[in-house]
């Protein structure tokens, strides 16, 4: 069984990495305008006087519109490419934080947010497409994972610099400047960005042939060589793809609760530390993430028949780390809230393990779509689990003066999406092996591997 590569042989590695960096630093800009209203909550809550529930919405409709958007931008990109995307986006995303900046009614600030959901929607999926066009297979997986890492680094500035400039200058001054930002990018992309190397075809006989899934969990049937049309019925007839979905539902959804609104809070009111102190944990939590990327990337390349223990391992990690952190009734220690955020960056970690799925069962042509609907997954358990964290919060402290006490049955609700989300993943991938079983890729059980790692070290 064999794909024939859409793509020539490897660009030059400098040309490469320029392309990817630029595209990749797009992204970080685009994490920093998702992620700058979980830092500015509380400020949020007083400018435009309203509660909980109400600042969650905020989260829920930026969500909302980025998974919505998420399958359209996924046709869109197998169409137009990932250059003319990255740079529209971009632009998309500084009108939604310049209006922002100036709106002081609830209806005009959630429609600013709406517009940094859609432009948002279309940054990630844009600079995993550049990836498997401009690099080697071998690189995909560690690549793959370093766009997501990298990109989350965006919290960083928005936990540091943005704060900052939020706490010395304002609101107005604060949300200008990473409109600026992405007008900024936005040119950069469009100037540096290139869909694919301009390298000329080799012949027929020695065009690049890669097996789907030496090692890896692949479809049963072989993909065709000619170019094919964009399916959407086709991409979620594939169970790779739901393995992908859910892969992405349960392991986005914690870091993104966390980062993106009930973080800081959680943090400043219900653990008693300082707005600078809640930074230094969603620093930390950012600069771990680009340890833990590349050495899941590693693992993804040498092991992909076992790349879903990844994902089960780090959500066994978040949820002992929740349980340690919300069970006792009296503030944590310094060293279990930095375990929970360094458990938080193993899921988001995780989470880029449905990508590498999306690229192992789904055809080129129709990768754009795929990583669209895997993409999907992660952001429909976020918004959910932000609401419920907000409404829970709502309905056992109505006067909005949180205490532990509030945050931790508010974190407890996530129990219903964590369920959720372990229950399609598993699903999912015994219908993914069910069909790798009938095209002859049989996974073999972990006790059997472990046997033959003790029989082989024994002969040894």
């Amino acid at each position: 069984m064999a794909v024939v590569s859409p793509f020539r042989d490897p660009a030059p590695a400098r040309l490469a990495f320029a392309v990817w960096g630029a595209g990749l630093a797009a992204y970080v800009v685009a994490v920093t305008g998702r992620t700058s209203l979980g830092v500015a909550g509380l400020q949020a809550v007083d400018r435009f006087e309203i509660s909980a529930a109400t600042l969650s919405l905020f989260s829920v409709v930026q969500l909302a519109v980025y998974a919505a958007a998420q399958i359209p931008v996924g046709l869109l990109l197998d169409r137009i490419g990932s250059r003319r995307l990255i740079a529209t986006g971009a632009m998309v995303l500084a009108a939604g934080q310049l209006m922002l900046a100036v709106v002081d009614t609830l209806p005009m600030a959630l429609a600013a947010r709406v517009l940094v959901g859609v432009g948002d929607a279309t940054a990630f999926v844009s600079v995993l497409r550049l990836v498997p066009a401009w690099f080697p297979s071998r690189r995909v997986p560690v690549l793959t994972q370093m766009t997501g890492i990298v990109g989350s680094t965006g919290q960083i500035i928005s936990a540091v610099p943005f704060m900052a400039v939020l706490l010395r200058f304002g609101w107005t001054p604060a949300f200008v400047s990473l409109a600026a930002l992405g007008v900024f990018m936005g040119i950069v992309a469009a100037i540096v960005v290139r869909d694919r190397p301009r390298l000329p075809a080799p012949a027929p006989a020695r065009e690049s042939v890669q097996p789907v899934g030496t090692g890896a969990e692949v479809p049963p049937a072989a993909v065709p060589a000619r170019r094919e049309k964009v399916s959407l019925r086709a991409v979620m007839g594939e169970p790779g793809t739901w393995l992908g979905f859910f892969t992405h539902f349960v392991s986005l959804f914690p870091t993104n609760t966390f980062v993106l609104l009930w973080g800081v809070p959680f943090l400043t009111a219900g653990q008693g530390r300082s707005a600078q102190e809640a930074s230094v944990f969603l620093t930390v939590s950012a600069l771990a993430g680009v340890v833990m990327g590349p050495v899941a990337g590693e693992l993804q390349a040498r092991h992909p028949l076992r790349r879903s223990w990844l994902v089960l391992g780090a959500a066994a990690f978040a949820i002992g780390a929740w349980t340690m952190v919300l069970v006792p009734t009296t503030p944590r220690p310094t060293w279990q809230l930095v375990v929970l955020v360094l458990a938080l960056t193993s899921t988001a970690t995780a989470s880029n393990v449905g990508f590498d799925f999306a690229r192992t069962f789904v055809p080129p042509a129709r990768l754009g779509t795929a990583t669209g609907v895997v993409n999907v997954g992660g952001f429909v358990a976020s918004l959910i689990s932000i609401y419920l964290v907000g409404l829970v919060l709502d309905l056992v402290r109505p006067d909005g003066h949180y205490v532990l006490d509030d945050f931790r049955a508010a974190f407890a609700a996530q129990g219903v999406v964590w369920v959720i989300g372990l229950t399609g993943l598993l699903t999912a991938r015994h219908a993914t092996r069910r069909r790798m079983a009938e095209g002859g890729v049989v996974v073999p059980p972990v006790r059997e591997v472990i046997a033959r790692m003790r029989n082989h070290h024994r002969e040894g």
